[in-house]
């Protein structure tokens, strides 16, 4: 499962790496509302919470799936801009159709084809779809955006001020620091892919990032089957210090693509891909397979003893071992005559991690 991005017609300098403010803002908005997504940023977030006036705590609260589990796209620049303001100066500039749109797709919990062909501004019968889904998300998300398509200059000019809160109460005083970061990031990338080309800089971006070896697409390995037109605008990558384990990608119709990756910190593993996290929990949603690991976990064993210890058939061991050694959780060793099966306890042990990862990213 992949997200591709289609380069035809693409020229190279549009293939560009950015530093946004209103990215930044957004990623540490859902990291407020989702701490759970960043342990380590747990302690942060409850130190912004704890210092909020109770009036910008509330606007957070009803307009948080703007940024909670999506981002709303128009939060994630495609043109980045030197201050937060001048970013916001350009979401202005976008139609209420589209803003609607882009908000809606996240108040909703809907994807982002849902309303493409309608207006819930100006067709009922998309109207009424939009708030029926929003009630089902629940009475805040029903309330926004029964606000949104009644008046949707009131919510635009609303949600920018509570940007602008945010901005006065905590993210000004951050952004120097995490500016400069995310600029040696860029820097770096742009360094890499001038020595190295385009693929290097993408590998270091994140390994759920590549480029496909004839250059006519950007794969993203994203728990997602879609496919989006750069075109002539191009793409933008832009780092963030917040945005851990998220890799944020804009893609739709009428959006130039952009995505949004953790800066490098020295510390990031790699990412496991999505098919290889598949195959491994297939591999152990066998009731056999799962019998034989318990045996693997306390030791090395050879297909014979496997087969007594659970009173099965060699060659129906050997087929199981293979599916678990296909899977990459099993290694074997030869000892003299006897082969000896190795569970591999690191791929399993971190295969929760693993799966929480490629779901996050």
């Amino acid at each position: 499962m992949t997200l591709r991005i289609d380069l035809a017609g693409t020229p190279p300098e549009r293939i560009r790496f950015g530093v946004s403010p209103l990215a930044e803002l957004t990623a540490m908005l859902h990291v407020l509302a989702s701490p759970e997504h960043h342990p380590q940023l747990a302690g942060w977030a409850a130190g912004v919470w704890a210092g909020l006036r109770p009036e910008l705590a509330e606007r957070l609260r009803e307009a948080e799936f703007l940024w909670r589990s999506s981002r709303a796209d128009f939060l994630v620049p495609a043109r980045p801009r030197a201050t937060l303001a001048a970013e916001l100066d350009e979401v202005d500039a976008i139609g209420d159709e589209r803003y609607a749109h882009a908000a809606l797709v996240t108040t909703c919990g809907s994807n982002r084809r849902t309303f493409a062909d309608r207006s819930p501004l100006h067709d009922p019968a998309a109207r009424a779809a939009a708030l029926d889904r929003a009630q089902a998300r629940g009475p805040v998300q029903e309330a926004f955006a029964e606000r949104l398509l009644a008046d949707p200059a009131a919510v635009r000019a609303r949600v920018r001020e509570t940007l602008e809160l945010c901005a006065a109460a905590f993210f000004d005083a951050e952004w120097p620091a995490l500016a400069a970061r995310l600029g040696r990031d860029v820097r770096d990338k742009a360094e890499l892919r001038r020595r190295q080309g385009l693929g290097a800089a993408l590998a270091e971006v994140s390994a759920a990032v590549a480029v496909t070896p004839d250059g006519g697409s950007l794969v993203l390995d994203k728990l997602q089957d879609s496919t989006a037109q750069a075109g002539p605008a191009g793409v933008t990558f832009l780092p963030s210090v917040f945005g851990h384990p998220h890799l944020v990608a804009v893609y739709a119709p009428g959006w130039q693509p952009v995505v949004q990756y953790p800066a490098a910190d020295g510390r990031r593993p790699a990412a496991v891909p999505l098919e290889a996290v598949g195959l491994r929990l297939e591999a152990l949603a066998h009731p056999v397979r799962l019998r034989l690991v318990r045996t693997l976990a306390r030791g090395p064993h050879t297909t014979g003893e496997l087969a007594r210890a659970w009173e099965l058939t060699p060659p129906e061991v050997s087929r199981h071992l293979a599916v678990l050694r296909r899977a990459g959780l099993l290694t074997a060793h030869r000892r003299g005559r006897h082969v000896h099966h190795v569970l591999d306890l690191a791929a399993t042990g971190t295969l929760g991690t693993d799966l929480l990862a490629a779901v996050l990213r």
